[in-house]
């Protein structure tokens, strides 16, 4: 049996934090919708209607966030922030 693709909230959580990354709000639109994807089961289903409803209107209020950053938000040319070099635990990092 395959395993799951995606990553659990929890794990997407640590991950943004360890990259530095929770400044960007497509990736907290992304960890939002993980949460309520893992909770849907627990949810009334009119409950989960309208929490899927107001995630999509604030992700459209995002707006065209990626204009100028193209490259960085579609193209897979993200450069990790300096701030963050050396990766915690690599080799360099002493």
């Amino acid at each position: 049996m395959a395993s799951d693709p995606q990553p659990s909230s929890e794990q997407l959580a640590r991950y943004l934090e360890q990259r530095g990354e929770f400044t960007k709000p497509w990736n907290l639109q992304m960890l939002r919708l993980q949460k309520l994807k893992e909770a849907k089961d627990s949810m009334d289903h009119e409950e989960y209607i309208a929490t899927i409803q107001e995630a999509h209107a604030d992700l459209m209020r995002l707006g065209a966030f990626w204009k100028g950053r193209e490259a960085e938000v579609f193209g897979g040319a993200y450069v990790p922030s300096e701030q963050l070099e050396p990766r915690p635990g690599s080799a360099e990092d002493r």
